[in-house]
């Protein structure tokens, strides 16, 4: 799957640069094209002439090719790029991608990257334990970007622990990997729903929810890069789309959303129904600010919203998959289960409040997978990794029908 694939291979001042040189041997056995770009530091531990010669192009590492002005363009080379691999990764660097710190070459090139971005840490074991840079790594993760997990061995310090870069070999296989799984969707539609709802109460309120869209946004990153074609119905959120293969939808309340989810799910082989959509609204909105009165209490009317759920359910043909949330706070497995059969869905996926680290407004999420034939439970993950082993289950299910 790597033949043809442009690689930006980017080397930072690791002891393990050594080991870029049969990363480049095998991408380029694969049919893979590789430019290296490196940090001055790494230049210290590996020379760029050898690295030319592996890649038969030449080696960039300074914004200045030449001091007559000629320029090496971090923009033109993040559109050139089908993936940047960045092996290894030291600390130093991992915490300039974290922050945005584009201080040298490799950083801009990345900053500047449209595809995605592989990044595999090598560094000593207390190094790479600290919270500075585990928090760094969340952060990328949070971004988007595959974290290669180092191996556990002995290191440079002679030291034995985890923190050494994973071999070269298997790196190669996580990209091969990578672009084997992006052409699963193809040719498919997948409707997803994201975000909260509001439901005004009057001009300046509202009700709504904590949801940030996360989750959603993250599931249909996932679904465009498995080259899927993306209908996002999402709710208010500040979050933005990054793949050209997602069509984003803005709405704001229960009904907006569910005339876009009627219009957008026939015609789609799938929809995912993330959001968190309000079950009731006002029954009526006032024209002004209600303004604060001697009372003290003020009583709002409220009526239930439509159930888009439901009502895809039962449109639901036989081909196309529907894949639902639930968000529990008790009888969590009872009540995931009733609403699979309510709502008519292939699957549900089910997090509970119950979990440090899991819902709303956090980066990470904790998941079981429920089904007809039984449950599935998933460690605490990045939602980015999330999104995946969802959309795995949604491309396994999908499978049998096309």
């Amino acid at each position: 799957m790597l033949k043809g694939k442009k690689i930006i291979l980017g080397i930072t001042g690791s002891i393990a640069a050594y080991k870029a040189c049969y990363i480049i041997r095998g991408l380029i056995k694969q049919g893979a094209e590789v430019q290296v770009v490196i940090t001055p530091a790494g230049k210290e531990f590996i020379t760029p002439i050898t690295l030319s010669a592996l890649t038969s192009k030449p080696v960039i590492s300074e914004f200045f090719a030449q001091r007559d002005g000629t320029w090496n363009s971090h923009v033109d080379l993040g559109l050139w790029a089908d993936a940047v691999l960045i092996a290894p990764a030291t600390a130093s660097t991992i915490g300039k991608m974290a922050n945005g710190i584009a201080d040298n070459m490799l950083i801009t090139t990345y900053l500047s990257a449209k595809a995605p971005v592989f990044v595999a840490p090598a560094m000593d074991l207390d190094m790479f334990a600290h919270p500075a840079t585990q928090k760094n790594l969340d952060i990328l993760r949070s971004y988007g970007n595959h974290i290669i997990e180092p191996g556990t061995g002995e290191l440079a310090s002679h030291l034995v622990g985890k923190g050494r870069m994973e071999e070269p070999e298997n790196i190669i296989r996580v990209l091969d990997e990578f672009f084997a799984s992006s052409d699963e969707l193809s040719r498919k539609k997948v409707m997803i729903t994201a975000g909260p709802t509001y439901e005004k109460i009057d001009p300046v309120r509202f009700i709504g929810n904590y949801s940030s869209g996360k989750m959603g946004f993250a599931l249909a990153e996932e679904c465009a890069r498995r080259g899927a074609q993306v209908t996002l119905i999402t709710g208010p959120v500040q979050l933005k789309t990054q793949h050209s293969g997602i069509i984003r939808v803005d709405v704001e309340s229960a009904e907006e959303m569910y005339k876009a989810a009627q219009a957008h799910f026939p015609d789609a082989d799938a929809g995912i129904l993330c959001a968190a959509v309000a079950d009731y609204r006002p029954a009526t909105v006032a024209d002004k600010k209600i303004k604060r009165e001697k009372e003290e209490e003020l009583t709002l009317h409220l009526r239930a919203t439509q159930d888009i759920a439901a009502s895809l359910g039962a449109i639901k043909r036989k081909q196309q998959c529907l894949v639902g949330f639930a968000l529990e706070t008790n009888n969590e497995q009872q009540n995931a289960e009733g609403k699979l059969e309510r709502k008519n869905f292939d699957f549900i996926v089910l997090n509970s409040l119950n979990d440090a680290g899991a819902g709303f407004r956090h980066d990470t999420n904790k998941i079981s997978i429920i089904d007809r034939k039984g449950r599935t439970d998933y460690p605490l993950k990045s939602k980015t990794e999330v999104a995946q082993d969802i959309i795995d289950r949604l491309v396994a299910t999908l499978s049998p029908n096309f």
